[in-house]
């Protein structure tokens, strides 16, 4: 029991290793919040480019929701970060990670939008045409404002999802969470690391699940009134 203890729950050597953790977490919540921020604007550009723009404009959005949402994250990432320099685009780890994180989470969010969009009524902007109001008045008064309060219940599960997949970042060498962990493990020749890791990312997320579910089950409560 004791070498087990000594194995995966050193204290010392978590002690040792959690500046660096607090440092890779710091770097986590940036790239995650500079995903989840760029990717949900991207998304709901997308979304209504796909609703509304001229047809190749909305096959071209159908064509990249579908692509991004069909590749794997990590392979995203890796093409961005890799790929670019070939044609004279040369990106930070970070940024590279963020671009491709934003890019992913646009498509899935310009999805969730598209659906909070078309539960909408129909009467809602016949009424509001009725009215002689300008199209874009439309979408930022009448449409968005009701599609956004349908849609945030998955749109969070998506930001967490997100905020999770920053871990592949390590792969193109960010420093997050996840490869300070790593690097800690190798320093130290100790998994103890490892298990830090899990247990920040556990207490940053959870509180995001939980809200998750207080969301949903507000937004049926609100459903059925």
């Amino acid at each position: 029991m004791q070498k087990l203890i000594d194995t995966f729950f050193n204290a010392e050597v978590f002690l040792s290793a959690l500046p660096l953790l607090l440092r890779g977490l710091l770097n986590t919540v940036l790239l995650g919040a500079t995903a989840i921020v760029f990717g949900s604007i991207g998304g709901v550009a997308l979304a209504l480019l796909r609703l509304y723009g001229w047809r190749p404009v909305r096959l071209l959005s159908i064509l990249y929701i579908d692509i991004m949402r069909a590749l794997p994250t990590l392979v995203v990432i890796v093409m961005v970060y890799f790929a670019l320099p070939f044609v004279g685009i040369t990106l930070s780890s970070f940024t590279a990670a963020s671009l491709a994180l934003s890019m992913v989470l646009a498509a899935y969010t310009a999805e969730v939008v598209r659906a909070g969009i078309e539960a909408i009524p129909r009467g809602q902007f016949e009424a509001a045409q009725a009215l002689g109001l300008p199209f874009i008045i439309v979408l930022r008064k009448v449409v968005l404002p009701q599609a956004l309060r349908i849609v945030i219940p998955p749109t969070t599960s998506n930001f967490i999802l997100a905020i999770k997949e920053t871990s592949l970042a390590s792969t193109v060498a960010t420093p997050d969470l996840l490869k300070m962990a790593l690097d800690s493990q190798a320093l130290n020749a100790n998994p103890t690391p490892l298990l830090g890791a899990a247990l920040l990312y556990l207490l940053l997320l959870w509180p995001l699940v939980r809200l998750v579910s207080f969301l949903e089950v507000r937004a049926r409560a609100q459903h059925q009134r």
